[in-house]
């Protein structure tokens, strides 16, 4: 089999097994976690009754009663709140245990098209597939997972109202003043004062727990799950793996903890000078809980003494410039990495940073996304002329090649020697032509990851694309919208149905600049060529619009570069001929005259 065709098919089934994993593994995976969520929800009241992870656990689960209510219901539930409020999310802290468990993002929608309805990313224990997070101290052994807290009447929590609760617990006054950023970021203080005659142990804590598994998991490219760093190691486990594998345990000095999705993150984060353990666990439940806490080594408040630290809770969106901020503000390093670079982050970091800067400049992902493939284009560029040479040359020794074809039509062996001669002769390296296709794979890779996971890009609009993180809004099979039906609600072949405008051109300059390449010798292999672009247009058709958008400019991009070149190099560049002969049976060259193989 010749190498082309293997080379293209290769490319080809990679992209179906991109396609399965990228957008039907995630469905599939969506579906099983509704499914297992209403196995769960069947479950509920049994579970709440173990959900309390005991009261040795400096980090335990405050129980919300033995039934699952709304989360309205859940919030009236606590004994008393302390509302707070900044510009960009607004909730409030349980006051039994000193949870906060009430966060909405005032800055983000479900839906970009629905004002009211705001991102909720902190729910009570009580609540359907409950998040929630605190921050304590361990007095003696004993858990505060009970207490109920006192704090000022008529407190609110802003950026410029810090609030100081209290408690006393066998002689020991404890106070926690929580303050708040006007971004995500919640500094909590404690101050410990012994006024006992004996020393007594302490240890302080934090925690960020998720009650079962989100039904709303994304799967598949992107992390969800309990995670852990400390220093330069970083630990995370998917939910089901976590159940399935056992807990994580690590200690060291410098890091956070937490629980991430796709775009949010509620984190635990020690004090950085001292030394702690990280923990990811999950309760052996029907409902698990899943947490991600931490413990400092054990300190000894003496008689008359008092104890101050120093921790943070964060609970907010992943913008990656603002977690970088946080790094150089609390001396938190790696915190970006709460942010799933996956395992290209040698180009997904300098890709989002790239995009980052044109977005700084011109105010639009899309445009952004535009310039950056001319940076990508000009890195490139080498091997791009490379190829593009060698394809010059295929061109213009075409009739030779069809003179050996004819003349070893019967012995195929012969044939390639032939042709491998003849390459040598005029310096021409075939394979040169997939290096611009090689080189682009894992770049491909590592933008769709930084377009599938950067919240920088989830709601960003370009032209008639309202959200360059989903698909191509529009189909041709509705006529762009013009029929009153979703294609994609087509049963079993609906995925496919969404074949946008973005796709479509995409796979048109593709089709045209096959057009510049010397076509195969074999038949069989000028049909795969010719469809590689139909099936790429319908197998992109499923990915963000941002990713297709660099992949048509790419193309475009490539089919000048390619026409230039091969014109320079003295090729005969007919692209409107072969687009002619490609809408035929036959070739031309490969209609036989009538009496060609009549005897003489």
């Amino acid at each position: 089999m010749d190498r082309n065709l293997i080379i293209a098919l290769v490319i080809s089934m990679a992209f179906f097994v991109l396609y399965d994993s990228f957008i039907l593994q995630p469905r599939r995976d969506a579906f099983e976690e509704a499914q297992q969520a209403q196995a769960q929800a069947a479950e509920q009241a049994a579970a709440q009754g173990t959900a309390d992870a005991g009261a040795n656990d400096p980090a335990s689960l405050l129980a919300g009663g033995t039934d699952e209510v709304s989360r309205a219901e859940a919030l009236d539930r606590a004994p008393g709140r302390v509302p707070f409020d900044t510009p960009e999310i607004d909730g409030s802290i349980n006051l039994k245990g000193l949870l906060i468990d009430d966060l909405k993002l005032k800055q983000y929608r479900i839906d970009p098209k629905d004002e009211a309805a705001e991102v909720v990313l902190l729910s009570p224990v009580s609540a359907p597939h409950a998040q929630y997070m605190r921050a304590g101290t361990l007095i003696d052994g004993q858990s505060d997972a009970q207490v109920v807290w006192e704090a000022p009447e008529g407190a609110i929590l802003t950026p410029d109202s810090p609030v100081t609760f209290t408690r006393t617990q066998d002689g020991i006054e404890h106070a926690v003043t929580i303050s708040v950023d006007n971004h995500f970021m919640f500094r909590v203080e404690q101050t410990l004062r012994n006024e006992t005659d004996e020393d007594v142990p302490l240890q302080g804590y934090g925690a960020s727990y998720q009650k079962g598994i989100p039904p709303d998991l994304i799967g598949g490219a992107v992390f969800e799950g309990p995670m852990s760093v400390i220093g330069t190691n970083l630990k995370d486990r998917k939910y089901k793996t976590l159940l399935k594998k056992g807990p994580i345990r690590e200690t060291g000095i410098g890091g956070y903890v937490g629980i991430t999705d796709k775009y949010w993150l509620s984190a635990a984060i020690p004090p950085q000078d001292m030394p702690f353990r990280a923990d990811l666990t999950a309760s052996e439940t029907a409902t698990p809980l899943f947490r991600a806490s931490y413990l400092l080594d054990p300190v000894t408040l003496h008689a008359g003494a008092e104890y101050t630290t120093t921790s943070y809770l964060f609970g907010g969106a992943k913008e990656v410039a603002l977690l970088r901020s946080y790094e150089k503000e609390l001396g938190l390093k790696r915190f970006d990495w709460a942010v799933d670079w996956g395992f290209l982050s040698f180009l997904t970091r300098p890709i989002f940073n790239t995009l980052s800067f044109f977005h700084g400049l011109v105010g639009n992902w899309g445009v952004a996304i535009l310039l950056l493939t001319l940076v990508i284009k000009a890195i490139l560029f080498p091997l791009a002329n490379m190829s593009y040479k060698s394809m010059a040359g295929m061109k213009k020794v075409q009739p030779e090649l069809k003179k050996l074809q004819e003349r070893y039509k019967d012995d195929k062996m012969k044939q390639q020697q032939e042709m491998m001669a003849l390459y040598k002769k005029y310096k021409i390296n075939p394979a040169a032509g997939c290096l611009p296709i090689l080189a682009q794979m894992p770049i491909f890779f590592a933008l769709y990851k930084t377009l599938y996971v950067t919240i920088e890009l989830r709601h960003e609009p370009f032209l008639y694309i309202s959200d360059l993180s989903s698909r191509d809004p529009t189909s041709i099979f509705n006529l762009f919208g013009l029929l009153p039906y979703d294609p994609l609600s087509v049963p079993m072949i609906g995925t496919f149905l969404g074949l946008g405008i973005l796709p479509l051109l995409m796979g048109a300059a593709m089709f045209v600049q096959t057009k510049l390449n010397p076509p195969p010798p074999d038949p069989t292999q000028r049909q795969i060529f010719a469809l590689m672009p139909l099936i790429f247009m319908f197998v992109f058709s499923g990915f963000a619009a941002g990713l297709v958008l660099y992949w048509f400019w790419n193309t475009f991009l490539s089919l000048i570069q390619q026409y230039i070149i091969m014109k320079r190099q003295g090729a005969e560049v007919d692209i409107i001929g072969n687009i002619k002969q490609t809408f035929h049976f036959k070739h031309d060259d490969e209609k036989a005259p009538a009496n060609e193989n009549k005897p003489d």
